[in-house]
């Protein structure tokens, strides 16, 4: 996948589950904070992004996941990720319009690979309560 140029400027991430209706907006992402990756884990994160090869979208768009890349000073872009259709949008001051939709092969190994980093920052499912 393509990056906006600004991506060395990230020095953390923010992961955002997106679960609610209307979770995109023009201005880009609404949704929970799930983590916050810093140095390392930030840049493994992008290359990941970035190793996401090229796939055939689908139509549905309804992504789950999404990213926000935070500068020094301020945020430099966001981008939400639908693993059923294959599609990822961008948005922020510096990505061009050729980079604002894309899709990927979320059947590659980097696509699975992204899933499990998210997934792993949800908190994990109440246990049942026993009955009675």
């Amino acid at each position: 996948m393509l990056l906006p140029r600004t991506r060395t400027e990230t020095e953390f991430v923010e992961v955002v589950r997106l679960t609610a209706p209307g979770h995109l907006t023009p201005k880009g992402l609404s949704g929970d904070t799930v983590d916050i990756w810093v140095e390392h884990e930030a840049r493994q994160a992008l290359e990941l992004i970035a190793a996401l090869p090229p796939g055939e979208q689908h139509r549905c768009f309804v992504p789950g996941w999404g990213i926000r890349a935070h500068g020094p000073t301020d945020p430099l872009f966001e981008i939400a990720f639908c693993f059923r259709c294959h599609g990822a949008r961008l948005w922020g001051p510096d990505v061009p319009p050729a980079l604002r939709g894309q899709p990927f092969d979320a059947d590659s190994p980097a696509a699975h690979e992204l899933l499990r980093r998210f997934r792993a920052r949800l908190p994990p499912e109440p246990a049942a309560a026993p009955p009675g």
